[in-house]
């Protein structure tokens, strides 16, 4: 009966601790957690002329070239029209004047405030200070009156030749001011470490400003800012950009230009010209591009 006891217990001892090993490695493989090391979430740089809040500013130069334009001329004693009227732009030679901000608006300037409203769109405000002279010697098509029998005797079977600065000059010099709103479409073509080459696509529209040089049978010379119009355009650029900010923006634009009320003469007579014309324009440039978000 004694020996019956111990081998019970010592059965009860093995089968116990058998039991509790295989508990034991249960619960290790049912509870061991394995924890994975944290890693931050890394912001990278994007590309720049590419996301939303990113601004670029950019300042250049520009060449124009106008279509051929009716020009109406209304006022006490005259209602008459120059037909096909020619026009050129009027560059400034190269020299100091392009790099002295005191005279900077004797240029053919171009100015730009860009502000990326969603990723690869831009909000662009512009100003476009273009310059049309009027070409001095032309002969052109005449229709209409003139009661001043000096000027009406000018005007030689039907035509008016304009080469001795007597009948009329007419230039928008000070400028023919075209202050835009654009929206533009932007794509990467080139990205490399340092350089990025970015084209883009968009239209505008804006009002015309322009400071009108205009000198009509002998009058006073008008000579003043006033919007005369409104203007609207295409626009594609393509814009190297170094080291994720500087960039050179090349540029060419073809639009509209309508203004109907040019003041001719320099008091607050009723004297005024409107015209309309297509223009195109080719622009260059430095700027510089940076973002208003922060990333790593």
């Amino acid at each position: 009966m004694l020996r019956m006891k111990k081998l019970l217990a010592v059965g009860l001892m093995i089968s116990g601790f058998a039991f509790g090993q295989v508990k034991k490695d249960t619960l290790e493989k049912e509870y061991k957690l394995e924890v994975a090391p944290y890693k931050a979430e890394k912001k990278v740089k994007p590309l720049p002329l590419s996301k939303k809040g990113q601004v670029f500013v950019f300042y250049g130069w520009n060449r124009g070239a106008y279509s051929n334009s009716d020009i109406h001329f209304t006022g006490n004693g005259y209602d008459f029209q120059l037909n096909n009227v020619s026009a050129r732009d009027k560059p400034t030679s190269f020299g100091i004047v392009y790099f002295d901000p005191s005279w900077f608006t004797v240029t053919q300037y171009n100015f730009r405030l860009g502000y990326f409203i969603k990723d690869n769109l831009a909000l662009v405000l512009g100003i476009d200070h273009m310059k049309y002279v009027m070409k001095q010697n032309q002969t052109v098509d005449f229709s209409g009156y003139i009661s001043d029998p000096k000027y009406a005797g000018m005007v030689q079977n039907g035509q008016v030749n304009l080469a001795d600065e007597q009948f009329l000059t007419f230039e928008h010099t000070d400028g023919l001011n075209y202050e835009n709103l654009g929206l533009e479409k932007y794509k990467n073509l080139i990205h490399k470490k340092n350089i990025d080459l970015v084209w883009s696509y968009g239209a505008g529209i804006g009002v015309m400003f322009p400071k009108s040089n205009i000198k009509l049978f002998g009058n006073e010379r008008s000579d003043r800012f006033h919007v005369a119009g409104m203007g609207t355009d295409l626009r594609s650029s393509l814009n190297m950009v170094f080291w994720k900010n500087w960039m050179i923006r090349a540029e060419v634009k073809a639009g509209y230009i309508n203004m109907w009320d040019i003041k001719t003469t320099l008091n607050n007579k009723p004297d005024k010209a409107r015209q309309d014309f297509v223009f195109g324009q080719v622009l260059a440039g430095i700027g510089y591009t940076f973002n208003t978000k922060k990333y790593n």
